[in-house]
């Protein structure tokens, strides 16, 4: 049997001749099997869908209560046509998956956005042996290296406590969907829930969090910052916010904020001046170099296709490595704190 048989690109992306079905498409079709509800992945107007059962709250906010969707436990087998098709955990946000789909006794494995690191908000990633291994590259380059998150909570919690004692509100950056529901199910853990009397998020985080405690992710109901009096005292509060808040009047409400970004570009010197913050803190739901590397090795692919990110970079890494590689055009993001390119010299930032 062909690969072309078992997966393909194709305008509308990646597709599965033998189901008749694309998966995370980019336009809208039929049948989508969608890896996660992020909105590079998850694109409205398609048909049907497919997703793993744990990834529904969120698609449903998203996508729009109705849309009809198919939701699978992780491993269950499902037929579509021709092709046999499971979902596999994929550490990334709640919800997300790898697609296994298996044709004639070969399999191809699409990993979406994934991450080994532990994390509470979310199934932990899952190694699926496959012949084809499609994987992002969103930090694949050997400059990425990921810190434990309890080292990065306990410097966000340092960080928090140091603007209470000098009454500023303290202001984190992160996507509303995954990055801030991590935060601050890590935040609780080490601080205890009493902290979440001190914490206010922006209005569009209202809705996934609702999403995750539908899943159930233990996660406190907190309030938007914009429903709270314009008297309220912040100078003990800790906000989360999307990165697009930071250019809007929304910040205005906070008096002498102290303004992090909790982002994998954190790494890189430089990135935290460009994007003009006080701190940043090494936080990613993407795989780093080593993980990437430990990831495609426990799948033993004979082929890897390579897609958003530093791609070529990988591609020629595991070309000289012995794998048969190549680099594969995808219209997905990645995570945009920061173009995918490198300053002249990328450097590790020491501990920040």
């Amino acid at each position: 049997m062909s690969d072309s048989k078992l997966l393909e690109c194709t305008q509308q992306g990646l597709y599965c001749p033998a189901g008749d079905f694309y998966i995370d498409p980019w336009d809208r079709v039929n049948r989508a099997v969608v890896t996660h509800a992020h909105s590079d992945h998850a694109r409205w107007g398609c048909r049907k869908y497919l997703a793993a059962k744990s990834c529904e709250p969120l698609l449903r906010v998203r996508l729009g209560s109705n849309i009809d969707l198919h939701a699978l436990d992780y491993g269950e087998k499902l037929r579509i046509k021709d092709a046999i098709v499971s979902l596999h955990p994929a550490g990334h946000i709640l919800g997300s998956a790898q697609v296994r789909i298996e044709v004639d006794g070969k399999v191809a494995l699409i990993t979406g956005d994934y991450k080994l690191q532990p994390d509470a908000t979310c199934a932990t990633w899952e190694a699926v042996r496959c012949n084809l291994m499609v994987t992002e590259s969103t930090f694949g380059l050997p400059v990425f290296r990921w810190p434990r998150t309890q080292f990065v909570i306990d410097q966000i919690v340092a960080w928090w406590r140091e603007n209470q004692c000098q009454r500023r509100t303290s202001l984190i950056l992160a996507y509303s969907v995954g990055k801030a529901q991590r935060i601050l199910a890590e935040l609780l853990a080490t601080c205890g829930s009493d902290v979440a009397r001190d914490i206010a998020v922006h209005g569009a985080m209202l809705g996934p969090n609702r999403a995750y405690r539908e899943a159930g992710v233990d996660l406190p109901d907190l309030p938007s910052a914009a429903s709270l009096s314009g008297s309220y005292d912040w100078s003990r509060s800790l906000v989360i916010g999307p990165p697009s808040s930071q250019s809007t009047g929304w910040v205005k409400r906070f008096a002498d904020p102290s303004i992090a970004m909790a982002s994998g570009w954190m790494a890189i010197r430089g990135t935290r001046r460009r994007r003009n913050v006080d701190r940043g803190f090494v936080l990613s739901d993407h795989v780093d170099w080593p993980d990437l590397i430990s990831a495609i090795d426990a799948c033993s692919p004979e082929q890897v296709w390579v897609t958003h990110g530093f791609s070529e970079v990988v591609s020629r890494y595991l070309t000289e490595r012995g794998l048969l590689a190549r680099v594969l055009q995808t219209q997905f993001s990645g995570e945009e704190s920061e173009p995918a390119s490198v300053p002249e010299d990328p450097v590790a930032e020491e501990p920040l």
